[in-house]
């Protein structure tokens, strides 16, 4: 049963970024200003579910977030972008 949740969670979670970059493009391409508003306050709605649902699987653990950088994975990556490698 966990599993098809997390599944159901993580396949919502990927359409909603799909659709918020959708809205982007289309919010770019749009000359109507109405459209554009309207456009904007789906993508902002989009945001706002996705940061919600984030959390809540994030807090079932389906979700992995990543660790805070420590200072020295800082420096190696400074040291690689500086470096272009």
């Amino acid at each position: 049963m966990a599993m098809q949740e997390k599944h159901m969670v993580c396949d919502v979670l990927s359409m909603t970024k799909a659709s918020m970059s959708d809205y982007t493009t289309s919010i770019g391409e749009c000359s109507n200003q109405s459209l554009r508003n309207a456009l904007t306050q789906l993508r902002a709605e989009s945001e706002q579910f996705q940061d919600q649902l984030a959390q809540i699987a994030t807090q079932k653990g389906y979700y992995p977030t990543s660790q805070p950088a420590t200072p020295q994975d800082r420096h190696q990556l400074k040291t690689q972008l500086t470096q272009g490698v």
